[in-house]
């Protein structure tokens, strides 16, 4: 078994950290306190590539594996889990039109997605439907010439601030077979936001809810087929997982790597406090921890490309483990900051506030124990 990234591997995490580290890290603070990310740096990063990382090469996207992805995410993080994850997003869409998107539709709408002058949001939850998802109460009837959308869609990135949104709606009856996906641009007549979410982290997202109240939209609009919205929705899940993740780890690694320098420097007792043993111990343990979760990430994202039939299981399991082990490691980091991990200037209470809320969104941790406990069940 070969753990070694290719040569194109590495090249494409240097790629990525390299333009974290040049337009990102420098303005990650001040994007958490204005709430927002300017628009501009989406067409930077598409110039690498990064508008349609596993959208097909045939349709002009980067055509990358889900490992390969997983890298760009972890590079990017250790900049800024939140711009990291919003980019995570909008790859789920672009990919999402590759896949199931009418040709009329793809020529429509692919390339403002890959040259990321379009901005794509995703919208599947509701207020009242989280993790049963299914149960969504967004209607899109049928008219003469398309349908008419209404309902609410909760807890969206980039709500109010993306170009374009890809909404679950049901068109039929009760259940995950009455749902089909549709697109809707920005300034549509009867599409609105809610207000700014006040959050604990991911503050450089602008969240807001998305209100369709009688939005018209023609049939072209529809992606794929009537009723297949859901399974639509749910393929992109077991990827997302893995971004999340590899977002996870990377802003943890930088957590790490700055605490590292900092007991380098801070003195106590009359030595930097990396001298002392017991602290010594705890970054070991960080250490072992964030290598056992990038090891357990990089399989799951292998499975996942391989297609191997136990691969959404590897993936829910990866997402609980490793977005449970970056957030404790942060945790960590912080503490041995002392006081001035308690601090925006040092950058450590912004990864620890980024990082809470990965252990809920892409399915919360709770649900990944069910789908790995159902499998277990299902293959004695």
């Amino acid at each position: 078994m070969d753990f070694a990234l290719t040569e194109e591997q590495v090249a494409i995490f240097d790629m990525a950290r390299a333009f974290g580290e040049e337009h990102v890290a420098p303005n990650a603070a001040d994007w958490d306190n204005a709430g927002t990310i300017p628009k501009e740096l989406w067409p930077k990063l598409a110039e690498l590539g990064f508008g349609g990382l596993y959208v097909s090469e045939e349709s002009g996207g980067t055509g990358l594996g889900r490992l390969d992805a997983t890298l760009v995410f972890e590079a990017l993080s250790m900049s800024c889990a939140s711009v990291a994850a919003f980019l995570s997003i909008h790859n789920m869409c672009a990919k999402m039109i590759d896949s199931f998107g009418s040709d009329a539709l793809k020529e429509r709408f692919l390339p403002g997605a890959l040259s990321m002058e379009t901005v794509f949001s995703y919208c599947l939850t509701e207020p009242g439907s989280g993790s049963d998802a299914a149960a969504l109460k967004t209607k899109a009837e049928a008219t003469a010439n398309g349908y008419t959308l209404t309902g609410t869609k909760a807890f969206i990135s980039g709500g109010g601030y993306s170009d374009a949104y890809i909404v679950m709606a049901r068109t039929g009856g009760d259940g995950a077979k009455g749902i089909s996906a549709l697109v809707i641009e920005d300034g549509a007549q009867g599409l609105s936001y809610g207000g700014l979410e006040a959050k604990m982290g991911w503050k450089s997202q602008p969240t807001r809810q998305v209100q369709m109240d009688g939005v018209n939209l023609p049939a072209e609009n529809l992606l794929g087929e009537e009723g297949k919205g859901f399974s639509y929705a749910m393929a992109g899940l077991d990827g997302g997982r893995l971004n999340i993740s590899a977002c996870s780890l990377g802003a943890a690694q930088a957590a790490l790597d700055a605490t590292l320098h900092y007991m380098s420097e801070r003195k106590a007792f009359g030595q930097t406090i990396d001298q002392f043993q017991a602290l010594q111990f705890r970054l070991a343990d960080m250490e072992i921890e964030l290598q056992a979760a990038r090891t357990f990430l990089r399989q799951a994202a292998w499975k996942l490309d391989t297609g191997a039939p136990d691969a959404t299981k590897y993936c829910a399991m990866a997402k609980k483990f490793v977005t449970e082990a970056g957030s404790r490691v942060a945790d960590q980091c912080l503490q041995l900051h002392g006081g001035y991990g308690y601090l925006a200037d040092y950058g450590i209470e912004k990864i620890v506030r980024d990082l809470r809320v990965h252990q809920i969104l892409e399915g919360t941790n709770e649900i990944m124990r069910m789908i790995v406990a159902r499998q277990m069940i299902g293959n004695k």
